[in-house]
Formats: structure tokens, sequence, C-alpha cells
């Protein structure tokens, strides 16, 4: 018998087994330098101060994968109570991401950034290298006109909206964007925007025409309290006028210019009751792919009905840790989320947030250790992301505010064919993508803490992948997982990757960053 930690049945009938279900991300927009520090802290508590997992471990292999972890506590137990509070209201509604979700892989978009001209018209002209690498849904980073007021940096936050319904001029115009929109349809991409609900730009309309629609103290305005935003405005959602305004400025964009779905800028910033509304309002036009930026799991419940996804962060913090050797990468089966509720996980190894204001995705990940991490990312539970300049390995902290054009010419490494690879595993085996209600998903215990090992399967099809997460050789016994007739799709090791590769059941030494994604 094949030694379990856990076998995780994602069908999730009552009862089921508890997972942390793609925690929030580590900072909101514009709130990265409050959060960094978070987030920093978290990256660098080693095994050491983590004493009580191993015990959790023996409870995680009696009792399913409960997680009674002192590192998912905070994040597990918030979401919890929250779902349980607002389960009863949501238990009518249905919601699941449309079926191109399945196989997608996200690209966040910087479009100021990505070229030189900063526009619509210069980035289409890049959509066939996207989608030769594999990429088939891009999500905008805002697109609206940035507020003059108050504005932070030279060029303004794209997170200060001064008109919902239309475009910034730095960018083109609307018929512009609907050309892009369209061009990219034609190509098969799916296209989503980024939606900023919990405030607005100093300068929108709302402020002079609705200042009743903005949270107010003394008669005044108010910045969102206790974020460091100066540059926006605090929206009140007390009022229905704005609600419903709010939502018909979304549902402008699926009208208009066909939009399939929205990454939701600090969702947890807004009442779960009003994403529920918009996500009824959204897919009585079209069925559309919601995906939130979730503050440390603080919105959990808005994934019972609003939201398909949120950002799985810590996961990321864990992979982080693990490529720096402040953790083991047993840990990470603590942090795969599961396909519950319908919803599941973003998982990503970098994203604008990130970059601009805590560490690049080199300084992340060495190149050595690049492509095993980008590996579990695509072949974990959950859906991919790649962030702008990612591609090329860009070791340099984007600007937010100004104009910062990624040098394509001087990255650290041409990452291209790997995500095109991965991207198309995906695409090939169902195994591997997202929202199998009726997936059968396996972590496998060994006596290396180092190596990660786990099984998916869908219907027929059965992936089996190994992990050697450090940058030492590892001695290691697969055989109670491997059985030697698995067929090696795809493998890797120090930073080299390649298409198939030799079954590792016969090497009791794993090369260092070496992966295995294999089929049986």
């Amino acid at each position: 018998m094949k030694n379990k930690i856990a076998r995780m049945l994602v069908a999730y009938a009552a009862g089921a087994v508890v997972f942390v279900s793609g925690c929030g991300n580590s900072a909101g927009t514009d709130s990265q330098n409050q959060t960094a520090a978070d987030t920093n802290e978290q990256n660098t508590v080693n095994d050491g101060e983590t004493s009580d997992e191993a015990s959790n471990e023996g409870a995680l292999a009696d009792k399913g994968t409960e997680a009674e972890n002192t590192e998912q506590e905070d994040a597990q137990d918030s979401t919890e109570a929250t779902t349980d509070e607002v389960a009863e209201d949501s238990a009518e509604k249905i919601s699941e991401a449309p079926d191109w979700t399945k196989d997608a892989v996200l690209y966040e978009v910087n479009l100021r950034q990505y070229t030189e001209s900063g526009s619509f018209n210069e980035f289409s002209e890049h959509l066939q290298e996207l989608k030769d690498m594999g990429i088939n849904t891009l999500w905008f980073m805002p697109i609206h006109p940035i507020s003059e007021t108050n504005r932070s940096g030279v060029l303004g936050s794209y997170y200060s909206v001064s008109d919902y319904k239309d475009v910034n001029p730095e960018f083109g115009n609307l018929e512009d964007f609907r050309a892009l929109v369209n061009k990219a349809h034609d190509m098969g991409f799916h296209v989503m925007l980024d939606w900023v609900a919990n405030h607005t730009g100093w300068d929108n309309a709302w402020i002079t025409e609705h200042p009743d629609w903005y949270t107010q103290k003394n008669g005044e305005i108010i910045s969102p309290e206790g974020m460091g935003w100066p540059d926006v405005a605090d929206l009140n959602y007390d009022n229905e006028d704005m609600r419903k305004e709010m939502i018909d400025s979304m549902k402008y964009w699926v009208e208009e210019f066909d939009i399939d779905g929205f990454r939701c800028d600090y969702a947890s910033g807004v009442p779960v009751d009003f994403w529920e509304q918009a996500r009824e309002a959204l897919d009585e036009v079209k069925d559309v792919y919601m995906l939130e930026e979730d503050l440390g799991g603080a919105a959990g419940s808005n994934l019972n009905y609003a939201f398909d996804s949120n950002y799985n962060t810590k996961l990321y913090e864990t992979l982080v840790a693990v490529a720096k050797d402040q953790k083991k990468a047993d840990k990470i089966k603590l942090y795969i989320p599961g396909n519950d509720n319908n919803t599941f996980g973003m998982n990503y190894l970098d994203n604008h947030d990130v970059n601009s204001y805590d560490r690049t995705i080199n300084e992340a990940f060495d190149s050595a250790a690049l492509p095993a991490m980008y590996s579990v990312a695509f072949t974990l539970p959950g859906i991919p992301m790649v962030y702008s300049g990612d591609e090329i390995g860009y070791d340099h902290a984007i600007a937010f505010m100004e104009k910062d054009t990624i040098d394509w010419d001087n990255g650290t490494g041409d990452y291209r064919g790997l995500i095109a690879d991965l991207s198309a595993m995906r695409k090939d085996h169902e195994a591997l993508q997202a929202g199998n209600q009726d997936e059968e998903f396996e972590v496998y215990a060994n006596d290396n803490k180092n190596i990660l090992a786990f099984e998916r399967t869908q219907g027929d099809d059965k992936i089996v992948c190994v992990y050697n997460l450090s940058k030492k050789e590892q001695e290691v016994n697969l055989s109670e997982i491997l059985t030697g007739d698995e067929e090696v799709l795809y493998s890797g090791a120090d930073g080299i990757y390649q298409e198939n590769g030799e079954n590792p059941l016969d090497s009791s030494i794993l090369a260092p960053w070496s992966f295995f994604i294999m089929t049986r």
C-alpha cells in the first residue's frame, strides 16, 4: 500500500476535509508598504519556529487534512467564521466559473510598462508572442483614467479611478481598446479587467455630483481609514444608488466590450452582499470569471457565491521560504487549495504588488530554482498566473506610478518555452486543470522533508509529480510512490528542463531543484 499523508477528495460533500481555499494576497493596491513587513515576516519563519507543525502532521494523517496548524490558523479561522455567518444567506445561490477557466493560464498585463508607448495598439502587436507562450487569458491592470487631484507620483496609481466608463488617454481611446479586445478574442484569448470598487480618485465626478456616495467624517469625504492611500476617496456601500451605479459600470464593459471577467481589487474592503449582487447581475449578461484580491483570507465568504478564485498567497509565501531554505517542501501541503464550493485558488510566483514593493521574481527564486517553482504553480490544484516580465526573469522592481518600460533585452533567462510546455500539459491533461469537482488529489508521505510528491486524478487521466525543492541533492525512496510504469512528460534539475526524461524510481538521489511530471 502507498503511504499516504492524505487522500483529498475534491468532490467535497458535507463533512469533507477543510482546506485553505486560496488564501488572500499579501498586499492591497497601494498598501504594499504596510503589508510588506507582514509578508517578509512570513517568509523568514524557519522550521525551528514552527515546531507545532510536526505534531499537526500526525493529526493530518489521522484526520484527513484538517490543517490544525499554527501557520494556518489566522487565515483559516477567519475564513471559516465568516463563511459560517453567510452560508445560510448564500445557500440558495450557485455560481460556477466558466468552462474556459479549466485550462486557463492568466497573464497580468502591466500595460503602461509593457511597451515604450504603453498603448493598447502597441500591446496588441505582442498578442501572438503571448499566445505562443501558452497564455490564453489576459488580466489588464486598471485601464481607466487616473485622477489628478491628490495624485501619487508623476503618472499616478492605476487604482485611483476618475471615470469607470472610460479609458486612460495614456493608453488610447475606447475604440482602440475595443479593437484590442476583439483581436484578442479572435485569437482565442479571454480578457479580464482589474476593477477597483472600494474607492475612487478625488476628481471622479461622483465626488461633486453624489458626495453621499462616499464615507464622510465631520461632513468631509475621507480616504479609506488605516490604509495609507491619500490619493483615493472611500466609497459608502450603505448607499444603494452608488451600488447600482457601480454594478452598471461593471455591466457596461461586459455588454459593450464583451469582457470575460474581473479581478477585483481589495475585495475584502467591499461588503460581500454587494459582490453577490454584482455577480448575479453580471451572470445575467454572460458567464464571467471573478477573481478576488483578498487580504490575508479576510474575505473567505466572498467565495460562497460571488467569486470563483482568490490569491493563494500562503502557497506563494511558502514557496519563497522554501527557495530561501527557511522552510522544507513538506510545508507546501498545508497551503494547497481545494476545489470546494466550485472555487479554486490562483497560484503565482509574482504580481504587481510583490514586484514593485516586496521582491522581484529573481529575488524570490534564483535561476536554479525558478523552473521547478513554475512547475509547482502549474501542477498544483488551481489556476496559474504569470506577471509581465516574469517570462524573461526580469530582475527589476517595476515603478508603480512612473513610466518604467520593461527592458525585454535585459532578462536573466528565457522561460517562454517552459511556460508554453507547462500550459500545453494543462490543456492536454484534465487532471491538471482547475475546478475538477470530482478530482482525487493525493500528497504522498516520504522520509525526506525536502521532497514534494503528489498525484492528481480526473477520470482516466492520472498525473504524478515528484519535486526535490532544495538546493542540495536529496536521498529518497520512491518505491512506495512510483511503479516504474509512469511516462515522464517533463523533467528538470538545477535550472535545466526538458520534455520527457528518465523515470526517477531507480534513482536514490534526486538532483537539486529536480522535478518530474509523469502520467500513468
